[in-house]
């Protein structure tokens, strides 16, 4: 399944702050082969839709200022429909389509996070196409709700906020936007695949409560090496 042993398309999900972005900061950092050879990541690229996300922030700010109605966002920054939500999810393969047709990126990895109060994971994996989940894994993030807010009040840098590594929402967004999960719903009937648009998409958990994320290192190297062998004995 892979083309030279590597992943094709790894959807990278979890809580915000869970270590997302830190784990992708860090498969940048190990060599191409050692990446290819002990994790089956190759010549990659992300796809986040958090920049999406700020785009349009940015947009409803210059529309504000200039007296004109705001597109996307209200004026506390939650979105202003929730079929917003699925249109960044459809945004994404639309990028993957565009960049994939060129370039030879042998692993797109596509990184989002999604809470219970807008569709949760079910309705995101849902706006996929059923082309876009053939030949693909998913590699769960798992931190606690709490966890989330701990990290997410930690990275926060007012200087970046448009940053992927250190943005952060305020903690009544936080809890509202993502105090529920669905993950345990649509993962618990089976231990290693989701079942989405009739296509089985291998799984694997990366648990994260301990935070060997923001460290990084060989603790890190090492617990990454133990998910994905699991996971690419099941992609294969």
């Amino acid at each position: 399944m892979g083309i030279n042993n590597v992943f094709k398309k790894l959807f990278l999900i979890g809580r915000p702050a869970a270590g997302k972005s830190e784990v992708i900061d860090y498969l940048k950092k190990v060599p191409l082969k050692e990446r290819k050879a002990d994790l089956h990541i190759g010549d990659f690229t992300e796809l986040d839709d958090f920049p999406i996300i700020w785009s349009w922030f940015e947009e409803d700010k210059i529309l504000s200022d200039m007296d004109k109605p705001r597109l996307h966002t209200d004026e506390n920054g939650y979105f202003k429909y929730s079929y917003l939500w699925c249109v960044l999810i459809k945004k994404l393969e639309f990028d993957y389509r565009k960049v994939s047709r060129e370039s030879k990126i042998s692993t797109f990895i596509i990184e989002f996070s999604r809470g219970s109060e807008h569709g949760g994971y079910k309705e995101a994996f849902r706006q996929f196409s059923k082309e876009m989940l053939v030949n693909s894994a998913v590699l769960y993030i798992d931190v606690s709700f709490e966890e989330s807010m701990r990290k997410n009040r930690k990275r926060f840098n007012p200087e970046r906020p448009y940053s992927i590594l250190e943005h952060a929402l305020p903690d009544e967004k936080l809890a509202r936007l993502y105090g529920g999960s669905d993950w345990e719903e649509i993962s618990g009937s089976d231990p290693d695949y989701l079942t989405i648009h009739d296509v089985k998409v291998p799984y694997s958990v990366f648990e994260n409560n301990d935070d060997v994320t923001t460290a990084g290192g060989e603790r890190l190297g090492a617990r990454l090496k133990k998910v994905f062998d699991h996971l690419w004995e099941l992609y294969k």
